[in-house]
């Protein structure tokens, strides 16, 4: 016997689950997907390697105080409001049309680079220590403009830099691509540099320190080469060895 009331029971239980898929598939609907804020960098077009150029500074009678001799790539990083995103512009400072100025002072020398129609203008300030005779790169600033024409103008600057450390009289080399970052929007690429803002003799570098990276990347092949020997002098030890041992074995009794 069915009790009273079971075959309705039985009906609500089979569209119980009917009316709450419903009611969920509806709710879904109704409620529109957010788009995220747009952050992602937009890509940009490598230029390749920047090619190196001789920069220096002469002072008041016309002798050289400051030499430099690089390749010099700008990494710009700037919020496209034409775009709505960040864009990244990656620019190469091109010698033969780079003009190259600035100024020697006892304890501080200005690399100052003017380019693009002197739209741009790329600033080294190096700072020398005269008590322990050591300089290093303590400032860069950079202006110029950006594509977009809602952003127009883009300055940064940095005064609290320590890159390139040198000793007066010798020259600062660096054969490796460094990244000297500058502020959240400009980091700068330098390849194959040498420079020496003081102490300079008549107009050529001084002996060259090479740079830590220089070091290492000589240090890596030598610790690469002596792990190879090494494994295979144990080969070959390993080698003779067993050769001896199987000649041991086959002795007349």
């Amino acid at each position: 016997m069915i009790p009273a009331g079971g075959q309705s029971w039985g009906a609500m239980g089979v569209m119980l689950p009917l009316i709450l898929a419903a009611v969920l598939h509806q709710g879904f609907a109704s409620v529109a997907p957010t788009t995220p804020a747009q952050t992602t960098v937009a890509p940009h077009k490598d230029p390749g390697r920047p090619e190196r150029g001789t920069y220096h500074v002469a002072n008041g009678n016309n002798t050289v105080c400051l030499l430099a001799y690089m390749g010099l790539q700008l990494n710009i990083t700037y919020n496209s409001t034409s775009q709505s995103k960040i864009v990244q512009e990656v620019v190469n400072i091109k010698p033969n049309v780079t003009l190259a100025s600035g100024s020697c002072e006892a304890e501080r020398a200005v690399l100052e680079l003017k380019t693009d129609a002197n739209k741009t203008v790329l600033t080294f300030v190096f700072t020398q220590n005269t008590t322990s005779s050591k300089y290093h790169l303590s400032e860069v600033s950079l202006t110029t403009t950006v594509p977009d024409p809602k952003v127009g103008d883009f300055s940064t600057k940095n005064s609290s830099l320590d890159f390139l450390q040198g000793t007066v009289g010798y020259s600062y080399m660096c054969r490796m691509e460094q990244t000297l970052t500058v502020s959240q929007n400009l980091s700068i690429n330098t390849f194959q540099v040498q420079l020496q803002p003081f102490g300079v003799s008549g107009d050529t570098f001084g002996a060259a320190v090479e740079c830590q990276l220089d070091e290492d990347g000589m240090l890596i092949p030598i610790i690469v080469g002596a792990a190879l020997a090494g494994l295979v002098l144990i080969v070959l030890l390993a080698y003779l060895i067993g050769r001896k041992r199987s000649h041991a074995g086959y002795q007349t009794i």
